[in-house]
């Protein structure tokens, strides 16, 4: 069976409604040390910051050193690698990848590998990316130079057509080539959301979404997407899942990203909980356990 890595999609939320301050993050906790207090509860976190800019190896070596041995990062790569338009309208900047790009962003990234704390790198596409010569090509590229760096990496599909067109064998073989994990994801059930995906490496990666249909296109307060806390019935069907998978890899990696509100990690918990990994060794914040009762494991 695999080892498992369960955590939550990012580990910083400051701000808005749904911040973690003063829920899982107790009053007066410094910026500096949420990390390893999270690292208290969990034993791997998803890097949403590499999304906006490329990591800071200052920065990076930071963040290794306040996390145990075991711990593991899995951080997204930078918008400009798979969204290239919203790139280009945050900062004004040519859109097109450049050589540079890519050391910069391995540079950045280098000290958690270093440390032996990096798993999978995420390319997450956005559900406008569809299967066509240009974008497959573009892909098979991306997942070369990656890979060739030294990198394990996940991608991540939201178009049904990837699943469903002529081009499905061709990546699917090329990721089973080069050991890339293919994300398998749970969010609301559009019409154009991806249906099952194959296991095409050693590795499994997950990632949780939340259900939030009504939510899901509104662009007023983006993080309402992600307001969204899975009932023990659901979670039980995703346990079944993961543990399926795992039977099969020697690293199987899931993540919560329903981060309104901290409900991702009462969900990571819950998930911990179900797989029969370790208890915790100390109680969640009170604020959390009050909010969400559930959020009351057993202790060792």
């Amino acid at each position: 069976m695999a080892r498992l890595f369960i955590g939550t999609s990012g580990w910083s939320y400051p701000k808005g409604q749904g911040a973690w301050d003063n829920l899982f993050y107790p009053a007066k906790l410094a910026d500096k040390d949420k990390l390893g207090f999270y690292a208290s509860f969990f034993n791997t976190v998803e890097i949403n910051s590499s999304f906006y800019r490329p990591p800071n190896q200052y920065a990076a070596r930071a963040w290794a050193s306040k996390v145990p041995d075991g711990f593991r990062f899995t951080a997204k790569l930078w918008q400009k690698f798979t969204h290239p338009k919203m790139f280009e309208k945050a900062t004004g900047q040519d859109w097109r990848v450049q050589d540079e790009d890519f050391s910069i962003f391995e540079e950045g990234i280098g000290p958690l590998a270093e440390a032996g704390k990096l798993g999978p790198l995420l390319a997450q596409f956005p559900t406008s990316f569809r299967p066509d010569d240009a974008r497959l090509e573009y892909l098979e590229d991306l997942i070369q130079r990656m890979r060739g760096a030294g990198f394990s990496l996940a991608v991540e599909l939201r178009h049904r057509d990837w699943t469903e067109s002529e081009g499905t064998r061709a990546i699917r073989a090329f990721m089973e080539q080069q050991h890339v994990a293919w994300v398998m994801i749970d969010e609301p059930r559009f019409k154009t959301s991806i249906r099952h995906v194959p296991l095409t490496s050693d590795t499994a990666y997950f990632r949780f979404h939340g259900r939030n249909y009504k939510s899901w296109w509104s662009h007023a307060e983006a993080e309402d997407r992600y307001n969204y806390l899975y009932t023990p019935e659901e979670e039980r069907h995703l346990a079944e899942d993961v543990l399926e998978v795992s039977e099969r890899t020697s690293e199987t990696y899931a993540f919560f990203n329903n981060h309104y509100g901290a409900k991702a990690v009462v969900n990571a918990v819950d998930l911990q909980r179900l797989l029969d990994q370790p208890a915790l060794q100390q109680p969640l914040p009170e604020a959390l356990q009050a909010l969400y009762p559930s959020a009351s494991p057993t202790l060792d």
